[in-house]
């Protein structure tokens, strides 16, 4: 039941006390200058309680968007294996719709500042692609579903009803058989001798980078000829097939392991941190003359080898370790020759030889 006050303040003028009491729920209070509109929010407030609308919605308004970011850079972040990039994502929203309380932040807002992505970046520097447009909104994303499910300070995130951009077709960049046999080569020559045996695996196994960079030598078996690893960007374990020459120079790299560190790539002055390879990478590139190539075209190319081996999508997307077959449809033109046997062996299978 609601109980209203009529108070007179010390300079003459009348203010209206509601108290709003329902058996089961905290007593809600609020003031105003007028009756009427204190009449009003008693019966608002008192319908929303006994729906269970009025405190995710007095929740929402507690806590700004700046709230959010922080205590998502705080408390998430630090928990998930991959969060490259996303502690200058979630500032940049802080920046932008920081101060607005989460009741307040709508769809359209959410709207407007992707569009300032697109259009302009970050600090009108040129535009963003759809692709960094659409990982800033997932950082975004993620954290109001934390917010939702876990922190119960919202009832929905407002990112379900805002559109991301149009991605384009998967990138496809590997190497060809002069590129790559270059590129080895400068990667032997080069100074930093954890280049060569990095590619090696990169190309060997598709393993991320990340994924490589963070290897200890607990997670590779000689024995078993295989890599587990334990953290990856989908959470899952995955076990990678070690064999042939990544083998081989693995084994070898491994009668000269750094004493201070578990890693097999690990920094010259930061033992437990990996080693930063960006420079040495750039350099071999250079030297190999190959242009318009990233360190993740070395998984493309990976995949696209198995591709143009015969290996269907389905064993391609469990060596990269994709739950689903959509992220290596890029590579099934590749494998047309291997398709267009299969077919013809059941053709023969069930029609027989012809001439």
């Amino acid at each position: 039941m609601a109980s209203i006050r009529k108070r007179v303040n010390k300079n003459g003028s009348h203010s209206f006390r509601v108290e709003v009491r329902l058996k089961g729920f905290p007593k809600q209070h609020a003031s105003f200058t007028n009756k009427t509109l204190a009449k009003r929010w008693a019966q608002i407030t008192e319908a929303a309680i006994r729906e269970g609308r009025y405190f995710k919605t007095a929740e929402a308004r507690k806590h700004t968007l700046q709230d959010l970011v922080d205590k998502y850079i705080r408390d998430v972040l630090p928990t998930k294996a991959s969060n490259i990039n996303q502690k200058t994502q979630m500032k940049w929203w802080g920046a932008e719709i920081g101060e607005h309380t989460l009741a307040d932040v709508t769809p359209a807002m959410i709207a407007e500042c992707r569009d300032k992505l697109t259009k302009g970046g970050t600090n009108n520097k040129k535009p963003f692609a759809p692709a960094t447009v659409t990982r800033y909104m997932a950082a975004l994303s993620h954290a109001f579903s934390t917010a939702v499910n876990e922190w119960g300070w919202l009832d929905d995130s407002p990112m379900r009803k805002v559109k991301k951009p149009s991605l384009p077709r998967g990138r496809v960049r590997f190497l060809d058989e002069d590129e790559r046999n270059d590129l080895l080569a400068a990667c032997e020559a080069s100074e930093n001798t954890y280049l060569f045996p990095v590619v090696l695996l990169a190309i060997s196994t598709g393993m991320r980078k990340t994924e490589i960079m963070t290897l200890t030598w607990q997670d590779v078996d000689f024995h078993q000829n295989r890599i587990t690893l334990h953290h990856t960007k989908n959470k899952e374990r995955r076990v990678v097939p070690l064999v042939g020459k990544a083998k081989a120079t693995l084994k070898e790299f491994s009668t000269v392991r750094h004493i201070d560190s578990d890693l097999l790539f690990p920094g010259k002055t930061k033992s437990k941190k990996p080693m930063d390879l960006r420079a040495p990478w750039k350099l071999v590139l250079k030297e190999a003359d190959i242009t318009d190539f990233r360190f993740h075209d070395l998984r493309h190319s990976a995949a696209s080898y198995l591709a143009m081996n015969g290996a269907s999508l389905a064993e391609i997307a469990e060596v990269l370790g994709h739950k689903t077959l959509q992220m290596v449809q890029r590579y099934a033109h590749l494998s047309e020759a291997h398709t267009a046997s299969v077919v013809e062996s059941m053709n023969e299978s069930i029609f027989g030889a012809t001439s």
